[in-house]
């Protein structure tokens, strides 16, 4: 990103046209801003004041309402100011024009001005995370979920772990410090172990999750799979409520992966329409059932189609979604007694379909603990964490010296540290900040 020392605009609401649009100005030279295109000069700190703005000519820009928050009590830390005007796209053209008139005012990259919140330790980087999970929500499960995250209850499970690591690492330091103390490292051992024990059960504890959170915040898979021509096609539009996936009487038309997105029992479901499986010498059908089996032992729901004119698929693992589909042709009598029947060309049996899908996906989430994980990133550094913690332990069990200890706990803490953007995050920073929207 550009110099932290230049002041920042951004449009903060969604494009134009709108009935309201908000534009957010961060940095040093806010205040000077503010007295030169606020009628009234610089309004009192967080007090919002109706007036005209104005550009450089003192030609009328628009009418509409500002506010000055000083820092650092702001939400970026430094001086920060919002005006609400119209949302017409030649009003939010003249005053962001106007705004990158000024000296050392330009137009803030994404992310830009949560990342200068975490910099000045307005946020953590996993509250970071929370902002854009929050932006990006599209369900209550996600919402809430990007809340407690927002809220910072992940960082104070990161942060209360961490402080666990620090207090072991003194412990094992102080034995080193001290080698002539001859009861040192008795005394320092059981705490120690005590604190990796409690340790390996919390990480392992939130890694043993289902990777709930992941699935919440990217969606549950269902894969459709089956033979060739049983009308998975016809299903994956019917469950759609569009023409998604193209559908013939040509057995092998799908020879790819096709993917919808819907929202089922409050969550975002992926369900996905797989070639049909068969022993096939065609190159490039045998790759669609490639892809169908990788896609199928991937997903959280597998449904199992076959049609009433072929013979039923007693292979289906227990936990399948069994349906047996073209019963508008034939019903026969030797299905499974958990099978659902369905008419894709009718309708019929859809709505039963929907409705075990919607048990199943409620059956994910409920009852359970609320989950801790809600990224790839805190998986890997909470695993990399425990495999460190685990080192330590049984180092520590082995009679190995305090240094070699130490290290490991010292690695743990460091990926924790890591974890909420203490220490060694420049790498990642870019890649955080950067899915944000311009105006956050």
């Amino acid at each position: 990103m550009s110099g932290a020392q230049d002041t920042i605009c951004a449009l903060a609401s969604g494009p134009p046209p709108s009935a309201i649009a908000i534009v957010r100005i961060s940095g040093p030279g806010v205040r000077d801003i503010c007295a030169a295109i606020f009628e009234h000069g610089v309004p009192a700190p967080r007090k919002m004041v109706f007036g005209r703005f104005l550009d450089v000519s003192r030609e009328t820009i628009d009418e509409g309402l500002g506010v000055f928050m000083p820092g650092p009590n702001s939400y970026t830390g430094e001086d920060t100011a919002e005006l609400y005007l119209h949302g017409g796209a030649a009003v939010i053209e003249h005053v962001l024009d106007t705004l990158c008139a000024f000296d050392g005012v330009r137009l803030a990259e994404p992310g830009e001005f949560t990342r200068r919140a975490f910099e000045n330790g307005r946020l953590d980087l996993v509250e970071a995370e929370g902002v854009a999970d929050l932006i990006d929500a599209e369900t209550r499960a996600q919402k809430s979920l990007a809340l407690e995250q927002l809220g910072g209850s992940l960082s104070q499970s990161y942060q209360s772990w961490r402080g666990d690591l620090l207090e072991a690492m003194a412990l094992l330091e102080a034995s080193i410090d001290f080698p002539d103390e001859e009861d040192a490292p008795d005394e320092s051992d059981g705490p120690v172990a005590v604190k990796l024990d409690m340790l390996e059960l919390a990480l392992a504890k939130a890694l043993d999750d289902d990777q709930l959170g992941e699935r919440i915040q990217d969606g549950f898979r269902i894969a459709i799979i089956g033979p060739p021509n049983a009308g998975k096609s016809s299903i994956l539009n019917r469950l759609a409520r569009r023409d998604a996936a193209i559908v013939t009487d040509i057995p092998g038309t799908t020879r790819d992966v096709v993917e919808v997105r819907v929202k089922i029992a409050g969550q975002v479901v992926w369900i996905a329409d797989t070639a049909g499986l068969r022993e096939t010498r065609d190159i490039v059908e045998a790759e669609g059932v490639r892809r169908a089996l990788e896609r199928a032992s991937a997903s959280d729901i597998r449904i199992r189609v076959s049609s009433s004119d072929t013979p039923y698929d007693h292979e289906a693992d227990e936990g399948d979604i069994i349906v047996l589909n073209k019963v508008d042709q034939t019903r026969p009598a030797d299905a499974s007694g958990n099978t659902i029947f369905v008419s894709a060309r009718t309708g019929e049996g859809i709505e039963a379909l929907e409705n075990d899908i919607e048990r199943r996906i409620r059956a994910f989430t409920s009852g359970r603990p609320a989950p801790v994980i809600t990224r790839r990133r805190h998986r890997l550094a909470l695993e990399t964490a425990l495999f460190h913690v685990k080192q330590a332990r049984q180092n520590l069990a082995a009679g190995f010296g305090a240094e070699l200890v130490s290290e490991d706990v010292r690695l743990a803490a460091q990926k924790l540290s890591g974890l909420v953007g203490q220490i060694g995050v420049e790498d990642i920073l870019g890649e955080v900040f950067s899915s944000f929207c311009i105006g956050k």
